[in-house]
């Protein structure tokens, strides 16, 4: 059978793995804003690292934040995060969607 050509978009998984040191990005922050301040942060971080506009926050990595209440986030936070690559045919460069 022939090979059929797609056109549209093609799409790659950039993979990463980084430990986040929430200790030093919520030093100074009010006990009851400490876990939603922590996902703020890990956001960011995922956007900056990964050079993406759009962060978003596994299910898992969610739970692990807030496991020990909104007071007591974890220091440190091991993550691996993925990039999606979309490349058009019109683009020389790769354009980055999100970040999970």
């Amino acid at each position: 059978m022939a090979e059929r050509c797609s056109k549209g978009r093609k799409e790659e998984v950039v993979s990463r793995e980084y430990t986040i040191n929430l200790h030093k990005r919520l030093h100074g922050c009010t006990f009851k804003k400490k876990a939603p301040s922590a996902v703020k942060e890990v956001r960011r971080f995922a956007e900056k690292a990964m050079g993406t506009t759009d962060g978003r926050v596994d299910v898992k990595l969610n739970m692990l934040i807030w496991s020990c209440g909104i007071r007591s986030v974890p220091r440190r936070v091991r993550a691996r995060l993925f990039a999606l690559l979309e490349r058009g045919t019109m683009m020389k460069t790769p354009r980055r969607n999100f970040t999970r």
